[in-house]
């Protein structure tokens, strides 16, 4: 899966084989937004246009636009799990959310 991202939102972007063009679709928020481009270029140019569009509907409707995410997570993990982070947190000398966050990021790579 490849993605895109603009002014705080991501999308997902696959190749189409039947119709051989680029086709997106805008991740984490309720309102469906797709687009698409014959080259990566106009793909990228599309999902900027399908974002600022979005941006600029909710502002002409009076409305907040939703964002597709806070910052905060809240997990429930096992207690063992739980401790486990710590012990690897601590060891790397590190506070247990920047051990999350780096471990999410290596994650996403």
């Amino acid at each position: 899966m490849n993605k895109l991202t603009y002014k705080g939102y991501g999308a997902r972007v696959e190749f189409d084989e039947r119709d051989e063009i680029f086709v997106g679709r805008i991740l984490g928020i309720r309102a469906i937004i797709g687009f698409h481009g014959n080259t990566v270029a106009q793909l990228k140019s599309e999902f900027h246009a399908s974002i600022d569009d979005f941006l600029a509907q909710c502002k002409e409707e009076g409305i907040s636009p939703e964002k597709p995410a806070s910052g905060q997570l809240l997990l429930r993990v096992p207690p063992e799990l739980h401790s486990a982070a710590l012990i690897a947190a601590k060891a790397n000398g590190i506070s247990l959310n920047q051990w999350a966050i780096k471990t999410f990021e290596d994650a996403m790579q």
